[in-house]
């Protein structure tokens, strides 16, 4: 298990680009997306914003074995009633999956930001829902609030992180 997740300097930018359109991909299943003419899904709209500083915003690249293998997006949040930070958002390529990666990057950046969390899950993406219930109930010993957002059927888990010394 060679894992690492890193902040992605703004030089290396396009290996975030890359992989944001595997996981548009990815999206498909769940939500009405298209690629354009060219065969490309449209920018994520904002990731530019992740390399500015003082915009509270941190990207960043998970590999396995030295080769890029998902990243994370996660936002300083303004709103305190809503938490300190959010999972924008969270993707492991498929080779991946079920190797550990995910669970560990996920632990990895609650212990590195401190503070209270809320990530959340669009309404059909089954999946992705079942992978949070189980990081964040065993990260938290089940110690998690959820939530369905009336508007649109998200599902958020909001919850405190343990005590360790955060890196940030």
């Amino acid at each position: 298990m060679d894992f690492r997740i890193d902040l992605v300097p703004i030089r290396r930018k396009q290996v975030i680009s890359g992989l944001m359109q595997l996981y548009l991909y990815d999206f498909t299943l769940y939500q009405n997306l298209d690629v354009n003419q060219d065969g490309v899904f449209p920018e994520y709209l904002g990731l530019d914003d992740y390399w500015k500083k003082s915009m509270g915003k941190y990207p960043f690249l998970m590999t396995s074995g030295g080769r890029p293998a998902g990243f994370a997006l996660v936002d300083r949040l303004t709103d305190p009633g809503e938490g300190d930070y959010y999972m924008t958002e969270f993707f492991v390529m498929q080779k991946y999956r079920r190797s550990g990666l995910g669970s560990w990057a996920a632990r990895e950046l609650f212990d590195r930001h401190q503070g209270r969390w809320k990530v959340t899950q669009i309404k059909n993406n089954t999946p992705a829902q079942a992978f949070w219930r189980k990081v964040i109930g065993d990260y938290t010993d089940h110690q998690f609030e959820e939530k369905t957002n009336s508007l649109n059927g998200h599902v958020s888990q909001y919850f405190m992180t343990k005590n360790v010394n955060p890196i940030n």
